[in-house]
């Protein structure tokens, strides 16, 4: 699906730094002080776009950064939670599908498909007014290996058979994660549509007490042998879950992966191996003796 060309209204940045604007998808004869009266009441539905010098964001408001571009290298990942999510290249080193759920400014789908060009890409995304905005992220238009739907993401995954290899869940709205996700069904249908071999990928944002809940069925449906990636400073944290279970893990090989994939993709890997692998025996250990 393409986002519709069309003319964003633009607005002088409340903030403080400088060459900050606003572009909102909005006529461009519209009353900017009934705008901003939304926009600082959080009341405004439509994403938004903020410009500053070298980088362009989508925001849900004024005050929370969904996503990232640089605008002079447009699919580099520039938050670091899309670069942790990547790590799931660790443990499935050649997907022939991904299945993107949120599409946002397209960080993660324009990287998996210029950086894995024998990969098919399915981005799915609820919000309308979020894929209007694609072109303005550099988000390649559909082709034979990418795709972008419009449609809820949880209803999507109900109906897929065994399909996918790879299902990373970014669909996070102003408050957190998307409400619909929040189900001991949508796991399951999850942990049904992947190939053997397969990985599910989950960005945890918002508040704690709810992510925590999604964990625990993420725990039900696949298993205890979850892998996890906190994001410093922001608070996220990235969770990896498998088809399979993985009761022993071989350290020494990951590490060797992650030195290769360093190279293949300039993303720090061999830290991330450092990371999951001590929280995972910190998980191992207190399970011992709990």
């Amino acid at each position: 699906m393409s986002g519709k060309t069309q003319l964003l209204l633009e607005m002088e940045s409340p903030f403080p730094e400088q060459h900050h604007t606003l572009r909102l998808l909005e006529p461009l004869d519209s009353c900017q002080k009934s705008l901003w009266d939304r926009l600082f009441a959080r009341t405004y539905a439509k994403p938004i776009i903020v410009d500053c010098r070298f980088q362009r964001r989508l925001q849900f408001d004024l005050y929370t950064v969904q996503s990232a571009m640089h605008r002079e290298h447009p699919d580099r990942l520039i938050l670091a939670y899309t670069r942790k999510m990547m790590a799931f290249l660790l443990f499935n080193h050649a997907p022939a599908r991904i299945l993107l759920l949120g599409l946002g400014g397209g960080s993660l789908a324009k990287f998996c498909y210029r950086r894995l060009p024998y990969t098919a890409v399915t981005a799915v995304e609820v919000n309308p007014d979020v894929i209007a905005l694609r072109e303005e992220f550099s988000i390649p238009p559909d082709d034979e290996r990418f795709r972008v739907i419009c449609t809820d993401a949880a209803d999507y995954v109900a109906r897929l058979g065994l399909s996918q290899d790879v299902i990373l869940a970014d669909a996070c709205d102003r408050e957190g994660i998307a409400p619909k996700l929040n189900a001991i069904e949508f796991y399951r249908d999850a942990h049904r549509c992947l190939f053997s071999g397969g990985v599910f990928v989950a960005n945890m944002c918002g508040d704690p007490d709810d992510w925590a809940k999604h964990v625990a069925k993420i725990r039900t449906v696949f298993g205890d042998d979850i892998m996890t990636l906190q994001v410093r400073p922001d608070g996220n944290v990235i969770v990896f879950a498998f088809k399979e279970r993985r009761p022993e893990i071989d350290w020494e090989q990951l590490e060797a992966t992650a030195v290769d994939l360093k190279r293949r993709f300039s993303l720090d890997f061999p830290r991330y191996v450092r990371r999951i692998a001590i929280e995972w025996k910190l998980r191992r250990w207190r399970h011992v003796f709990a």
